[in-house]
């Protein structure tokens, strides 16, 4: 349902006229008109709180109707998603202080362009930096 028509059916389901709705969501009752005829395209989310407020509805219905991202939509976005990262390994990351969480990625960042090097690292074909990258790497989480 469009957002104009959202309001319009939510106004009159309380029995509201377009200026008591108005006054009391501190709207002019022409910008409100224009909001239940389609004419604002992109309202604010003040004015929609405000009006949402007023008919004491949850704004999410009106937010969700003008096409802005609300907690509901974004949960119902997600409700499928699994992580691709093991649950035990995010424990672990999540109780290491932030500086050990950024040495360790530096760690793991080093690895993998060891592993994924085809051999040639823009030093002339040699792997010698990266076995340097690697050396740095470890040095790094070491500290």
């Amino acid at each position: 349902m469009k957002l104009g028509d959202k309001i319009r059916q939510l106004r009159e389901g309380i029995g509201l006229t377009q200026g008591q709705l108005a006054g009391s969501s501190s709207v002019s009752q022409g910008y409100l008109s224009q909001l239940e005829n389609g004419e604002v395209k992109n309202p604010s989310a003040a004015v929609l709180l405000r009006v949402a407020q007023a008919m004491r509805v949850d704004s999410d219905e009106l937010f969700e109707a003008a096409g802005y991202p609300t907690v509901r939509t974004l949960r119902q976005l997600y409700e499928g998603y699994e992580s691709t990262v093991d649950a035990d390994l995010l424990h672990f990351l999540a109780h290491l202080p932030r500086d050990r969480q950024r040495q360790l990625l530096f760690l793991l960042e080093g690895v993998e362009r060891v592993l994924t090097n085809t051999g040639d690292n823009g030093n002339g074909g040699g792997t010698s930096s990266v076995g340097a990258d690697a050396t740095k790497a470890v040095a790094a989480a070491g500290r």
